[in-house]
């Protein structure tokens, strides 16, 4: 451990952010990092635990004792590399990634967790900047072929893997820029693209081939990849919006989360109105906007609108409130129910929990929309008698989620199972669908989920794949 006493003698300090009235300016990243003695004394409180479940708090299974020593150490070139023996693409989680590892950090248990996603961040923004990250092309080719379908974190992680091993990597992606939903979902304030971008030119380095503009089931069939490459990998994500089945819902003025913030991405990457909006010019200037889901996507909406200049945005969700603070006694080291504020969130919203949407009212676009407060006994809901209000409202975002992957195109053709969720059924042992040329992972096998889940099964399913085309595999899993 960095320092026996470290997490005696020091409290928890992590990063602070720009001014908000500064930062709804522009869509660039705020967050302000660490100073490197404040990284270093943070990196010191690791208690390098007998039982270290913050392991198994991230997905990626970082190993996270061992970085924070090597920090504590100023050894920021060796915590680079135990940093990249996990996780591809650390500059990624440590900006979205909500830090289970943190939730489930022995220091956690009295509020003072170890700042681990800053310091993860901190490691790898000094490699690029050291210029410690390079291409790692393979020494040798395999001859063996492989096509990756979608470039977001999970296709990105398993070509790069794949690649590494010596295979020639093909990645098919249906939009005009690589990254998936890391490029057009995620606001470029908590991510900005050139990321991505630094990234593609190092997997381009290391022989990883991307056609974009390119959808599998529409522009290119099934049936030729597998013809044409020794195996498959479905990584396209789970792009499936849940709808708001009530009347008015089919109006103009109500849209998906994700028309609304792909549409922003491509504005600020330089493109015209009507290339990044094909069912017309979608914004929050000078309305009145309710985003309809408390989750990321929704506070994501809530960020973007404030930007944009609304007049005024209310977000809603149908589960009651939160607690404050959660029952570690009953949640520690697992991830807690408890209310979460975002950076967006504090830029201004109202929030509203425990109500239901019945109607959206308009004639030609939407005025309003009418709501009922309702309450959860035993698992059910039930509207409160006499509680119906309405909201005013220009322009209604729907952020409930998403039901799964996109059935139309490539997965109808391909043919291959869906499990009771309609996710592609394909287990977390090998990642192979009922064809056994093709395999899954991300969100289109496990369903929506987060960044740092996507790397996973990107890396375990290259793993599983290198081993099925060459007998054996050196990849980790």
């Amino acid at each position: 451990m960095g320092k026996e006493t470290g997490f005696l003698e020091l409290d928890r300090q992590d990063r602070t952010y720009g001014d908000a009235k500064e930062r709804l300016k522009n869509y660039n990243e705020f967050v302000v990092p660490l100073a490197p003695q404040a990284l270093k004394d943070q990196a010191s409180r690791c208690m390098n635990c007998g039982v270290p479940h913050c392991h198994t708090g991230c997905p990626v299974n970082n190993i996270i004792p061992d970085w924070n020593h090597l920090v504590y150490e100023d050894d920021f070139k060796n915590a680079l590399e135990v940093l990249h023996s996990t996780n591809n693409f650390p500059e990624f989680t440590g900006r979205i990634c909500p830090a289970p590892c943190e939730a489930a950090c022995t220091l956690n248990i009295v509020d003072q967790p170890v700042t681990i996603k800053s310091i993860e961040c901190a490691i790898v923004d000094k490699g690029w900047q050291e210029g410690w990250i390079t291409p790692k092309p393979a020494a040798k080719k395999t001859g063996k072929s492989v096509a990756v379908v979608g470039s977001g974190p999970a296709g990105m992680a398993c070509a790069q893997q794949l690649a590494r091993a010596g295979h020639s990597v093909t990645v098919f992606e249906k939009n005009d820029r690589v990254g998936g939903l890391l490029r057009y979902g995620i606001p470029d304030f908590k991510m900005e693209k050139h990321l991505i971008n630094r990234r593609l030119v190092q997997m381009m380095a290391e022989g990883v081939e991307f056609k974009t503009s390119t959808e599998v089931g529409v522009s290119v069939s099934v049936a030729s990849l597998k013809e044409n490459f020794d195996t498959v990998v479905f990584a396209g994500g789970a792009e499936d919006p849940r709808p708001l089945n009530i009347p008015g819902f089919e109006l103009p003025g109500v849209r998906f989360a994700m028309e609304f913030l792909t549409q922003q991405n491509k504005r600020n990457a330089g493109d015209d109105e009507l290339r990044a909006a094909p069912r017309g010019t979608l914004s929050a200037t000078g309305k009145h906007v309710i985003v309809i889901g408390g989750g990321d996507t929704g506070s994501d909406c809530v960020g973007t609108s404030n930007r944009q200049g609304a007049a005024s945005v209310t977000q809603l969700e149908i589960m009651p409130k939160p607690p404050l603070h959660e029952n570690k006694a009953m949640s520690w080291p697992n991830w807690p129910l408890k209310l979460r504020t975002s950076s967006s969130h504090e830029e201004g919203v109202e929030r509203d929990w425990a109500v239901l949407t019945k109607r959206v009212i308009g004639d030609n676009d939407v005025r309003a929309l009418e709501c009922v407060r309702v309450e959860w006994k035993d698992g059910k809901m039930q509207e409160v008698a006499g509680s119906e209000f309405t909201l005013q409202a220009d322009l209604i975002l729907l952020a409930m989620g998403f039901v799964g992957p996109r059935k139309a195109g490539m997965l109808d053709q391909s043919g291959v199972d869906l499990d009771a969720r309609g996710n592609v059924k394909a287990t977390m042992v090998d990642y192979r669908t009922s064809d056994p040329a093709i395999y899954s992972c991300g969100d289109m096998r496990r369903g929506q989920s987060l960044v740092v889940w996507a790397i996973r099964e990107g890396r375990q399913c290259a793993r599983a794949v290198d081993e099925a085309l060459m007998g054996v595999s050196e990849l980790p899993r």
